[in-house]
């Protein structure tokens, strides 16, 4: 059996029936949408998927950061942005 990154799962064909109940009954966590007893895909609430999205553009911008962090610099007044 394969490691599921949830504590929730449905078959695909349970999926097909009613997709709202399986959302509803989920309660705003991932669900494990399995296809002859593996994962085949997750089922994430869009709040758990935007917040996500957000975690890793804040990674990205923190490498990006990094990488420049050794960059010369200049120095600007107010007055001239």
């Amino acid at each position: 059996m394969e490691l599921l990154y949830t504590n929730a799962s449905v078959s695909i064909s349970e999926l097909k029936k009613n997709p709202s109940a399986v959302i509803e009954e989920a309660g705003g966590f991932p669900v494990a949408v399995l296809n002859h007893n593996k994962p085949a895909a997750y089922l994430v609430p869009a709040a758990a998927f935007e917040a996500m999205m957000e975690r890793i553009e804040d990674i990205e911008l923190a490498t990006l950061v990094k990488e420049r962090e050794h960059e010369p610099t200049v120095k600007v007044s107010m007055d001239e942005l």
